[in-house]
């Protein structure tokens, strides 16, 4: 499939606007190779047909489908690592000696739902330590723009491939059943207790709540500098006093100084609402 410059400018434009997705110049073989099957399905003759397509209000189904393949879903279990570290080295024994009742946790753009689920494996873990009843709730919610990714998270069934990436055997076997050779599910026990919402970070969060920590990671490197300071301003409206943020290792808050301040996390860095 042949794309034009124009084709593609229309295409991104679209792109954009949904979901805030900036893909820059020449990425034309990235589309084609994402949406190609959608042309083909809906007997369409061009990217040029699909981008009209999809703007029509009678094409949500099909429109989904071109967000879901058009957004990055890479997610592996305790991905870097050291977030998770902290939560239970330090935030988790801070919320205990402070009293605090409930603590609240914010997964933007989870994805098929490790990063949740990664979440409240830490938090069981912290608590079996420790014995006898917990000493606060946790309640994690999980957000994402792709419908088919809440779905899979939703189901918590995982692949031999993806079971695996950054998974221990112990926790695997702690938290996972296998259902049959090839596939994996998130006990219930640690899954269902997490709220899986659909959510456009360009819409307003407001009725979600206050949070005490918010993971959105390796998703603003696809946004463009304006949309990535208001995402920002947005969530730091979000947190509660001294709430925390935790981004990519290739994000910051560059112009967000107002808003937050570094925090080491020995290693890695998290930012605390000011």
């Amino acid at each position: 499939m042949q794309v034009s410059p124009l084709e593609y400018a229309n295409f991104c434009a679209f792109l954009q606007q949904s979901c805030g997705i900036s893909l820059g110049q020449n990425k034309q073989y990235l589309v084609v190779t994402r949406v190609r099957r959608i042309v083909r399905d809906n007997k369409l003759a061009s990217l040029a047909d699909l981008t009209a397509l999809i703007q029509k209000p009678s094409a949500r189904d099909i429109r989904q489908q071109v967000i879901d393949a058009m957004t990055t879903n890479e997610t592996f279990w305790f991905r870097d690592n050291y977030p998770f570290d902290y939560l239970q080295r330090v935030l988790l024994p801070k919320y205990q000696r402070e009293k605090t009742r409930s603590v609240k946790i914010w997964s933007a753009a989870c994805s098929s739902g490790q990063e949740p689920i990664s979440l409240n494996i830490i938090v069981d873990e912290y608590c079996r330590k420790l014995g006898g009843p917990k000493p606060f709730t946790v309640d994690v919610v999980g957000t994402d723009l792709s419908s088919a990714m809440l779905e899979q998270a939703k189901s918590g069934l995982y692949d031999r491939i993806s079971i695996t990436r950054g998974l221990s055997a112990e926790r695997m076997s702690q938290y996972f059943e296998q259902v049959d050779p090839d596939t994996w599910r998130a006990k219930s026990s640690i899954k269902d207790s997490i709220q899986f919402r659909t959510l456009n970070l360009q819409d307003s969060y407001f009725l979600m709540g206050k949070f005490d920590i918010i993971f959105c990671r390796n998703v603003l490197i696809y946004f463009s500098q304006e949309l990535k300071l208001e995402i920002l301003r947005k969530m730091h409206a979000q947190l509660n006093k001294n709430g925390l943020l935790f981004l990519g290792s290739s994000e910051s808050i560059a112009g967000m100084n107002d808003y937050f301040e570094m925090v080491d996390c020995s290693p890695g860095v998290a930012y605390r609402a000011l």
